[in-house]
Protein backbone atom coordinates (compact mmCIF):
# COMPACT_ATOMS: atom_id res chain seq x y z
CA UNK A 1 0.00 0.00 0.00
CA UNK A 2 1.02 3.60 -0.84
CA UNK A 3 1.71 6.77 0.73
CA UNK A 4 -0.74 7.78 -0.94
CA UNK A 5 -3.33 4.90 -0.31
CA UNK A 6 -2.45 5.19 3.61
CA UNK A 7 -2.92 8.81 3.50
CA UNK A 8 -6.40 8.41 1.81
CA UNK A 9 -8.03 5.44 4.41
CA UNK A 10 -6.54 7.65 7.08
CA UNK A 11 -8.63 10.71 6.11
CA UNK A 12 -11.68 8.48 5.28
CA UNK A 13 -11.61 7.31 8.96
CA UNK A 14 -11.59 11.05 10.69
CA UNK A 15 -14.31 12.02 8.11
CA UNK A 16 -16.30 9.19 9.38
CA UNK A 17 -15.43 9.93 12.88
CA UNK A 18 -16.04 13.83 12.60
CA UNK A 19 -19.46 13.28 10.72
CA UNK A 20 -20.48 10.95 13.71
CA UNK A 21 -19.42 13.73 15.88
CA UNK A 22 -21.62 16.15 14.36
CA UNK A 23 -24.51 13.72 13.82
CA UNK A 24 -24.22 12.70 17.65
CA UNK A 25 -24.36 16.12 18.49
CA UNK A 26 -27.14 17.21 16.13
CA UNK A 27 -29.17 14.24 17.67
CA UNK A 28 -28.42 14.67 21.19
CA UNK A 29 -29.29 18.40 20.71
CA UNK A 30 -32.86 17.47 19.25
CA UNK A 31 -33.44 15.00 22.28
CA UNK A 32 -32.30 17.89 25.06
CA UNK A 33 -34.80 20.55 23.38
CA UNK A 34 -37.25 18.02 22.70
CA UNK A 35 -37.19 16.73 26.76
CA UNK A 36 -36.82 20.92 27.47
CA UNK A 37 -40.09 21.44 25.29
CA UNK A 38 -42.11 18.52 27.00
CA UNK A 39 -40.73 20.24 30.36
CA UNK A 40 -42.13 23.81 29.47
CA UNK A 41 -44.93 22.51 27.86
CA UNK A 42 -46.32 20.61 31.04
CA UNK A 43 -45.66 23.84 33.27
CA UNK A 44 -47.35 26.07 31.06
CA UNK A 45 -44.63 28.34 30.62
CA UNK A 46 -44.59 31.83 28.38
CA UNK A 47 -43.47 32.01 24.41
CA UNK A 48 -40.06 33.60 25.80
CA UNK A 49 -39.59 29.59 27.44
CA UNK A 50 -40.39 27.95 24.10
CA UNK A 51 -38.25 30.76 22.45
CA UNK A 52 -35.30 29.59 24.61
CA UNK A 53 -35.47 26.01 23.94
CA UNK A 54 -35.29 27.04 19.92
CA UNK A 55 -32.13 28.72 21.02
CA UNK A 56 -30.87 26.15 22.28
CA UNK A 57 -31.79 23.65 19.59
CA UNK A 58 -30.18 26.07 17.25
CA UNK A 59 -27.47 25.95 18.67
CA UNK A 60 -26.54 22.66 18.96
CA UNK A 61 -27.86 22.50 15.27
CA UNK A 62 -25.11 25.11 14.19
CA UNK A 63 -22.48 23.35 16.03
CA UNK A 64 -23.86 19.41 14.34
CA UNK A 65 -23.36 21.62 10.90
CA UNK A 66 -19.90 22.94 11.66
CA UNK A 67 -18.59 19.22 12.40
CA UNK A 68 -20.41 18.40 9.11
CA UNK A 69 -18.58 21.02 6.78
CA UNK A 70 -15.66 20.05 8.93
CA UNK A 71 -15.63 16.45 7.52
CA UNK A 72 -16.68 18.06 3.85
CA UNK A 73 -13.37 20.33 4.20
CA UNK A 74 -11.37 17.03 4.92
CA UNK A 75 -12.70 15.17 2.09
CA UNK A 76 -11.60 17.82 -0.62
CA UNK A 77 -8.19 16.41 0.41
CA UNK A 78 -9.14 13.11 -1.11
CA UNK A 79 -11.36 14.22 -3.86
CA UNK A 80 -9.58 12.66 -6.91
CA UNK A 81 -11.82 14.41 -9.79
CA UNK A 82 -12.73 18.03 -10.26
CA UNK A 83 -16.34 16.36 -10.27
CA UNK A 84 -16.19 15.15 -6.73
CA UNK A 85 -14.60 18.29 -5.46
CA UNK A 86 -17.38 19.91 -7.53
CA UNK A 87 -19.91 18.14 -5.34
CA UNK A 88 -18.29 18.44 -1.92
CA UNK A 89 -17.98 22.26 -3.14
CA UNK A 90 -22.24 22.09 -4.11
CA UNK A 91 -22.71 20.43 -0.44
CA UNK A 92 -20.21 23.11 1.85
CA UNK A 93 -21.93 25.87 0.40
CA UNK A 94 -25.66 24.25 1.09
CA UNK A 95 -24.11 23.87 4.64
CA UNK A 96 -22.73 27.09 4.72
CA UNK A 97 -25.59 29.02 4.06
CA UNK A 98 -27.69 26.71 6.39
CA UNK A 99 -25.44 27.63 9.14
CA UNK A 100 -25.38 31.44 8.18
CA UNK A 101 -29.43 31.42 7.93
CA UNK A 102 -29.43 29.29 11.44
CA UNK A 103 -26.82 32.04 13.00
CA UNK A 104 -28.90 34.98 11.72
CA UNK A 105 -32.25 33.45 13.59
CA UNK A 106 -30.34 32.63 16.59
CA UNK A 107 -28.84 36.64 16.93
CA UNK A 108 -32.61 37.80 16.69
CA UNK A 109 -34.39 35.77 19.17
CA UNK A 110 -31.68 36.38 21.42
CA UNK A 111 -32.17 39.89 20.82
CA UNK A 112 -36.12 39.39 21.46
CA UNK A 113 -35.22 37.59 24.51
CA UNK A 114 -32.69 40.27 25.74
CA UNK A 115 -35.46 43.00 25.28
CA UNK A 116 -38.15 41.03 26.96
CA UNK A 117 -40.46 40.30 24.32
CA UNK A 118 -40.94 37.53 22.66
CA UNK A 119 -40.09 36.05 19.01
CA UNK A 120 -42.31 35.85 16.26
CA UNK A 121 -43.76 32.77 15.76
Amino acid sequence: MSVEERIGDAVNVLVTIVEACGAVIIGAGALYAFARLLVVAVRGRDTTSFVRVRLTLGRFLTLGLEFQLAADILRTAIAPSFSEIGQLAAIAAIRTALNYTLRREIDEERRQVAAGGAAKP
